[in-house]
């Protein structure tokens, strides 16, 4: 397969513009290494057509990232995100079934990178930065040699007013519960305001949180014991203002409004982001641990 032919067949998968086999995928990781000069090599040949050299650019980032192109080919995908990102219909992570994410005010948002620990924050399209959000954690040496679990996160541009975040539970997180507490009210610290949204309809998971200057001031959650903490939020529906409230069954602070309902109150309902959300800046995706980089993240990304 590290033959001349080998390599051509794996730039003509890439090259095709439709979906890519995972066997293709894997074996561009695979042997990136080994085929990483010829494939730079490709991208500069005169002689060969426009098809092979975007097969080539292609196997390239499938296998080793954008670290993996020349400074001539990161400037063009540069310039590229600058402009989808001014030409961009938002689209976000439905909840549907399970989801999770966080909101800050736009007007605060630079406090997330030092609260959640991001580094190395690059401009990217909506796109491209859920799906890398949504993408695989990559293990690298960490300071003392053992293994350190890395990933990336996705702030979201301005939508209406406030800045979402996404990326993965286990390392923006932690725990279940007391890790939303925690990362919501240190996030709040340095944002001024922050929101938690949890869901998981299979597992019965329903949670929302705003806290401020570090302090939660309102929570919700299905499974716990309170259901309700805080005080009632100024446009809370609650379950004393019904016909039918029991006092001995509710407590008068007990509210009505699931996570799904909650965030469109809140700040920004994910599902209802569209072509008449109004929308200000851009998006960034930002690595988990400092030194890493996104190059060290193989695969290609819709831009």
């Amino acid at each position: 397969m590290e033959s001349e032919s080998g390599l051509r067949a794996l730039v003509d998968k890439f090259a095709s513009g439709h979906f890519v086999p995972y066997k293709a995928r894997d074996y561009a990781r695979l042997l990136h290494d080994s085929f990483r000069p010829r494939l730079r090599s490709l991208r500069r040949d005169p002689a060969v057509s426009p098809r092979v050299r975007r097969g080539a650019m292609a196997a390239l980032v499938e296998g080793g990232g954008v670290d993996a192109l020349d400074d001539r080919d990161r400037a063009a995908i540069e310039r590229l995100i600058r402009v989808k990102i001014s030409d961009e219909s938002p689209m976000l992570p439905s909840s549907t079934l399970s989801g999770w994410w966080m909101a800050v005010p736009g007007a605060s948002y630079e406090g997330v990178f030092e609260a959640l620990g991001l580094h190395d924050r690059r401009p990217v399209t909506v796109a491209a930065g859920v799906q890398a959000s949504e993408g695989r954690e990559i293990d690298v040496p960490g300071p003392d040699g053992a293994d350190l679990t890395v990933g990336r996160a996705f702030v979201t541009p301005e939508l209406n007013g406030w800045r979402l975040i996404f990326g993965p539970f286990d390392l923006l997180v932690g725990d279940l519960w007391d890790g939303m507490i925690k990362t919501v009210e240190r996030l709040s610290v340095h944002c001024g305001h922050a929101q938690f949204f949890f869901l998981d309809d299979a597992g019965g998971s329903d949670v929302w949180i705003v806290a401020e200057n570090g302090r939660v001031i309102r929570q919700y959650a299905a499974e716990g014991e309170p259901e309700w903490e805080g005080d009632p939020l100024p446009w809370e529906t609650l379950e004393a203002d019904g016909p039918y409230f029991d006092p001995d069954e509710s407590p008068s602070h007990a509210g009505t409004m699931e996570a799904r309902t909650a965030c469109a109150y809140l700040s920004v309902d994910p599902d209802a982001v569209g072509p008449d959300t109004e929308v200000r800046g851009h998006g960034w995706l930002a690595v988990t641990a400092p030194g890493v980089g996104h190059g060290a993240f193989p695969g290609r990304l819709s831009i």
